[in-house]
């Protein structure tokens, strides 16, 4: 295990957005990519969350801890989208080969800032929205935290999962705190996160491709 005094513990939480299975599977498959390469890297890591999908080995969601001196230039190789080519492997004929996964660095929210307090902050439900038609979470899972002291917001509604959100919208709301003169920049950024068609949009920082989940060079 890395020494917390001597390095830095960085989270990485990597979605499917609201893509199809075969976005979820790219998931489970990247997390084992990362979890690896951490390790190889002289890094700890650590699953700390794991939100399943439908089909059998996929997931919706995974969020990573790691942590060690250079984690977060590590995590930052990958933020951003990040693509799988491969024919579906779920649905046999299926035209589409290209599928997109996201990836977002955050600090965790009790090494980010000192005075952050889970008291001072009031966690609202809200029903997720946005374009997307039937694949659009349409249950109260998004969450939108309210720094009382400040007034800084915050929202998670990309996972289906509320307890997932309340935890990405905490840990934004700490980077809000730790660095406001960016809050503004970085709130437009992580907004991207809620829409999968941003990932489809944006130019893929890493790209693998076929069954086995190799990384093209």
């Amino acid at each position: 295990m890395s020494d917390s005094r001597t390095g830095e513990r960085i989270w990485i939480h990597v979605t499917s957005g609201r893509g199809p299975a075969e976005c979820q599977l790219a998931v489970t498959s990247l997390a084992g990519v990362l979890e690896k390469e951490a390790r190889k890297s002289g890094l700890a890591c650590e699953v700390l969350e794991i939100v399943a999908g439908r089909e059998r080995g996929t997931a919706l969601s995974a969020l990573l801890s790691v942590d060690g001196e250079g984690a977060r230039a590590f995590a930052e190789k990958s933020r951003g989208s990040v693509l799988w080519i491969c024919a579906s492997p779920v649905r046999a004929g299926h035209k589409r080969k290209n599928w997109f996964v996201g990836v977002e660095v955050l600090a965790p929210p009790d090494t980010t800032i000192a005075s952050l307090r889970v008291a001072d902050v009031a966690f609202d439900a809200m029903r997720a929205s946005g374009p997307g038609g039937q694949h659009v979470n349409k249950t109260e899972s998004a969450v939108r935290a309210t720094h009382k002291p400040t007034g800084l917001v915050a929202t998670a509604r990309e996972e289906r999962s509320q307890a997932m959100n309340k935890k990405l919208a905490l840990a934004r709301l700490a980077a809000m705190l730790a660095d406001g003169a960016q809050a503004a920049r970085a709130d437009a950024e992580r907004d991207r996160w809620s829409q999968h068609d941003a990932l489809e949009r944006g130019r893929p920082v890493r790209t693998f491709e076929g069954p086995g989940f190799k990384e093209r060079r």
